[in-house]
C-alpha cells in the first residue's frame, strides 16, 4: 500500500485487509510525507503485521509504490490504495487463481465516499479482458484490484524513471513476459470519492490527445526496450 493524507478512509481499509491475513503475511505501507493523520492511524493498530517504511519525498504514486515493493518479501503480492474496501474472501479467492497465472487483475465495484455502490462492474463499464494493445490503448490494470507472483518484480523492476503510472506498467509487462488473468469476480469497493490519483492512467475529459498519444506510445517503447533487454 501506498499512502499519502490517506487519514479520510486508511482505517476502514488496513481492517478489511488485516482480517484475511495470516500471521505470516505482511502488510507494507510506503507513506510519502503525508502531513495529516495518516501515519498515526497506522501506528494505532499496533499490529506486528504492519511495516511501515517512508518514500523520500517522491510525490509520485509509483515511485511511492516501488517503495513498497522493494521492501516487500512474501511469494505473492497484492497491489492496494488507500481508501478502498476488500471483501472477506479477496485473498483466498486471488491466491486460487494465482496457482495458475502470474498476475490477477479482479473486478470491483466502484462506490462513492459513503460505500454506496455507483456502478457494479469495473470490467462490464470498460469492456476489460486481457491483451497487450488492447490495454495499451485502453488500459484495464487497475493496481487496487491486482496482485502478482514475486517472480514478477524481476522484469517489472525497476520502475522506467518517470512513469507515474505504475499498474499500467505492472499489466503490460506480465502481458509481454508472464501469464495474466482477469478475474470476473468483485473484489473490492473501489471508493472514488473526489481525491483519487486518476485510475487506469488518463481519462479523455482530462487529457488532449497528444499527450495521451505520447503516453501510450512512450510506454510500448519501455515495455519493448525491458523485453529486448530481458532476452539477451
Amino acid at each position: 500500500m501506498a499512502t499519502y493524507n490517506g487519514a479520510l478512509f486508511i482505517e476502514e481499509q488496513i481492517r478489511s485487509i488485516l482480517d484475511q491475513l495470516t500471521v505470516d503475511d505482511e502488510l507494507i505501507i510506503s507513506d510519502d510525507g503525508s502531513t495529516d493523520k495518516t501515519v498515526q492511524l497506522i501506528n494505532f493498530f499496533g499490529d506486528q503485521r504492519i511495516r511501515l517504511v517512508y518514500s523520500q519525498g517522491h510525490k509520485s504514486p509509483a515511485q511511492n509504490f516501488e517503495n513498497a515493493l522493494q521492501h516487500a518479501q512474501g511469494a505473492f503480492i497484492f497491489l492496494s490504495d488507500q481508501d478502498d474496501i476488500w471483501y472477506p474472501d479477496k485473498v483466498q479467492t486471488v491466491l486460487n487463481s494465482l496457482i495458475n497465472y502470474d498476475l490477477v487483475v479482479t473486478d470491483c465495484q466502484i462506490v462513492d465516499k459513503d460505500g454506496k455502490i455507483l456502478h457494479d462492474s469495473f470490467f462490464e463499464s470498460r469492456r476489460s479482458r486481457r491483451g497487450f494493445w488492447r490495454n495499451l490503448w485502453k488500459n484495464s490494470y487497475m493496481g487496487c484490484c491486482m496482485a502478482f507472483k514475486r517472480e514478477v518484480l524481476a522484469y517489472a523492476l525497476p520502475f522506467p524513471p518517470q512513469l507515474y503510472f505504475h499498474d499500467w506498467w505492472i499489466g503490460l509487462m506480465v502481458e509481454r513476459q508472464g501469464t495474466p488473468y482477469f478475474l470476473t469476480q468483485a473484489l473490492i469497493k473501489y471508493r472514488r470519492h473526489g481525491y483519487n490519483v486518476t485510475p487506469t492512467g488518463e481519462t479523455p475529459q482530462s487529457y488532449q490527445w497528444r499527450v495521451r498519444f505520447r503516453n501510450r506510445f512512450w510506454l510500448s517503447w519501455s515495455v519493448m526496450k525491458r523485453s529486448i533487454a530481458l532476452s539477451q
